[in-house]
């Protein structure tokens, strides 16, 4: 039966590379769907396929129906599927056999965005793992669609009419899984049909997680229309009165009921392969640690009513993962309960109780707006503590969040961060989300260390000392008292600007902290003047043309990359600086780089305009990679491990930490945390907390590599595919002669 099928399926990708129109719908689909990713991706920046993937289902609707409109329909027509079925091969050889062949010529079709996504991932840090889930997701959404219009075809002589059908499922398939189409039916409706779209599960698979649910949808239901598909050829050949046609159509019904039952009901169904470089989607060991050290019961409930939207009861999917997998890791001592309090009165009271009340979320009844209640919320309490989360926002922090609750409350003691002030140092309460991602953890505090009356911190009272931003030079007895910090054991971060800028005249004037030699004698030396990176930078405006407002890069704010996989930057893609200071590396026996610029980084001397729709052409002998963050641990070599004192981490920018540079990259505060976090040596949630999903930034060190990656596969692809159709059907003749004379010659 296999060898049959090898052979159909032969049969089937020949016809289809020796068809004009077949390279037709390729070369299309290349074009328009590598023309939109390119310029989604250079538009924003960022080195993800996404923009590729995410137009993906719309373009196999249209490509794959038109492929396969023909498959049996016009075998129909010619009347050469009798002929077919007159050889020693059954229904459903014939129809597996064209469907293996069919969707290997998509695949093909889609191999040619392969060289988009090599690309991307050798010129970025694109995670290759998340591009081989998402091209697994696309070849499952492939072989559904293909076996629908295989379907659509096997009921029909019209190719047109098979196009149509199968492109009119396809379609649907994708339609209801859009929230401006749930939000027009019932929670429950929309629920199902969620579970039923492609939509949701191909996004969830394009994320970089393969999931035996999403697994079993694309496989059930492209086995499916393949049975379908063989009973309706099956069908034709027998009486509609005879017993076999009726057993037939009953053993289709019955498919299709246990093919509905296990994508409806199978929500318990468990099993995952993540693909992502840093495991974005399974526990992190520090969470492991955490549930594996608790000496008591921690309960959590989640407060979720049944009929919710659409939209939430998908997040709702990876909320109930997540609690399982801490569950399962806590060796009995965390307790997970859900609750319907729409249902259950007590619920509804503890919910109260909680602080948890219900949502309103609207639904369309009769042409009008209807709003609805429900509950979607969290609460975690350990003994006589409670940590509650009265509405579930998001979900890719919530790991952190769940664990840094946990820690907050079976903590035996907290610790104090201390902020030196004066000088215009910030203190705690000036860095926005400082106290949302250590709050719970911390106590902050402030010092003046230039007052006599103010006692000095030690290491003993202080976990961390921050010295953020002074704009003039600190005064002597707080240097003084940070060295002795210092020299006594004690962590400290320190964020220097090395300019004071008039935001308005954009005047920088240089500005020395006065922390220079503390500096020196740990093995780093400040580098004077600014950082401007040619290559990676934030984006700004740098005026208005007509109608139009021009965006360009702004060298002096440079987006800095990882150095090293250090544990304070691990799992972070970008830091957004502005008007930052370098370093020079004197001992690398104790200081490590975190964050450094790309290969286009440049000192540019201060009191040189710095205004953004200037010309930043600079030599390129200037150029290259320049330090801009430093970590020093002097109580080790070995940076990565050491639980020794003396540890620092020296950023040339506290501008970072301010609202305009922060909400546009989270990641800024995220590792600031972790900065704090690693000198207070307590690492166990920087595993944690660094699972950023945000795609890394797309960044080119020449405009010829830029146009290279673009106009190769935009133009070079389609080409390749049109010279290779070119050879293929025009040697078709030549080829059918061949094989005519190996038959006919004794």
């Amino acid at each position: 039966m296999i060898a049959s099928i090898l052979t159909v399926a032969k049969r089937e990708l020949r016809g289809l590379v020796d068809h004009p129109t077949a390279y037709v719908l390729a070369i299309a689909f290349l074009g328009v769907s590598l023309y939109l990713a390119f310029r989604n991706m250079y538009a924003m920046g960022v080195a993800s396929l996404r923009p590729l993937f995410d137009q993906l289902p719309i373009l196999f609707a249209v490509l794959i129906p038109a492929i396969t409109m023909r498959s049996l329909a016009e075998e129909r027509r010619a009347r050469t599927l009798d002929w077919l079925l007159a050889q020693p091969l059954g229904e459903a050889e014939v129809v597996i056999g064209k469907f293996f062949g069919t969707w290997l010529f998509v695949l093909i079709a889609l191999g040619g965005t392969l060289p988009t996504a090599v690309g991307v991932v050798l010129v970025s840090d694109a995670d290759p793992g998340i591009a081989v889930a998402q091209y697994a997701g696309a070849a499952l959404l492939a072989g559904q669609l293909t076996a629908i219009g295989l379907w659509a075809s096997s009921i029909t002589r019209n190719q047109i009419t098979a196009f149509i059908v199968a492109a009119m499922i396809s379609f649907i398939l994708f339609l209801v899984g859009l929230p401006g189409i749930q939000l027009g039916v019932s929670p429950t409706l929309g629920a199902i049909l969620s579970r039923l779209s492609v939509l949701g599960h191909f996004e969830n698979v394009a994320r970089g997680v393969i999931d035996l649910r999403d697994l079993v949808y694309f496989v059930s239901v492209s086995a499916l229309f393949v049975i379908l598909a063989i009973s309706a050829v099956s069908q034709s050949r027998l009486s509609p009165t005879r017993q076999d046609a009726t057993r037939l159509r009953v053993g289709n019904a019955v498919v299709a009921v246990i093919v509905l039952a296990v994508n409806l009901l199978g929500g318990q169904i468990h099993g995952r392969i993540d693909l992502t470089r840093n495991d974005l989607f399974t526990l992190s060991d520090g969470t492991r640690d955490l549930l594996a050290d608790l000496d008591d019961l921690v309960q959590i409930t989640l407060f979720a009513s049944d009929e919710l939207p659409p939209e939430i009861q998908l997040q709702a999917r990876d909320v109930r993962d997540l609690l399982s997998d801490m569950r399962r890791e806590s060796g009995g001592n965390l307790r997970v309960a859900e609750v319907d309090p729409d249902e259950d009165e007590e619920a509804a009271d503890r919910a109260q109780s909680y602080g948890i009340g219900p949502l309103e979320f609207n639904v369309l009844r009769d042409d009008e707006f209807e709003v609805r209640r429900g509950y979607y919320g969290m609460a975690v309490t350990y003994a006589d503590q409670r940590e509650v989360f009265p509405v579930i926002q998001r979900t890719d922090d919530l790991e952190f969040r769940l664990a840094s609750a946990i820690s907050k409350m079976t903590a035996e003691s907290r610790s104090s961060i201390g902020f030196v002030t004066g000088s215009g140092a910030r203190a705690a309460a000036q860095i926005p989300g400082l106290q949302e991602f250590l709050g719970d953890r911390y106590d902050f505090t402030s010092f003046d260390l230039g007052s006599d009356s103010v006692s000095a911190p030690s290491p003993d009272s202080v976990a961390v000392l921050v010295v953020a931003g002074p704009t003039a030079p600190l005064d002597p007895l707080t240097v003084e008292r940070i060295e002795e910090f210092v020299d006594a054991g004690g962590p400290a971060l320190l964020l220097i600007d090395p300019v004071l800028l008039d935001p308005e005249m954009l005047t920088p004037q240089p500005v020395a902290s006065g922390l220079e030699p503390l500096l020196e004698q740990r093995g780093i030396r400040a580098v004077d003047g600014l950082v401007v990176d040619l290559a990676s930078a934030e984006r700004v405006s740098v005026g208005q043309q007509g109608f139009f407002n021009v965006i360009a890069p702004y060298p002096p704010w440079p987006i800095a990359l990882p150095a090293t996989d250090h544990i304070v930057t691990r799992g972070l893609g970008a830091l957004s600086l502005g008007w930052a200071g370098a370093f020079e590396i004197v001992d690398s026996t104790q200081v490590t780089s975190l964050w450094s610029t790309s290969d286009a980084g440049a000192i540019y001397e201060i009191g040189l305009p710095i205004f953004p729709q200037q010309d930043w052409e600079l030599p390129e002998e200037d150029l290259g990679v320049l330090t801009l963050a430093t970590a020093i641990d002097s109580g080790s070599d070995t940076i990565q491990t050491t639980s020794g004192p003396g540890r620092l981490v020296v950023v040339g920018d506290a501008n970072f930490v301010d609202a305009e540079f922060a909400q546009s990259n989270p990641q800024n505060i995220t590792f600031l945390a972790n900065a704090i976090d690693w000198l207070a040596q307590d690492e166990s949630l920087i595993r944690i907390r660094s699972k950023d999903r945000t795609p890394p930034a797309l960044i080119f060190t020449s405009d010829t590599t830029r146009d290279l990656l673009r106009w190769g596969n935009l133009a070079g692809v389609p080409a390749l595919f049109a010279l290779f159709g070119f050879v293929r059907v025009t040697g078709r003749r030549r080829r059918a002669e061949a094989r005519w004379k190996e038959v006919v010659t004794p």
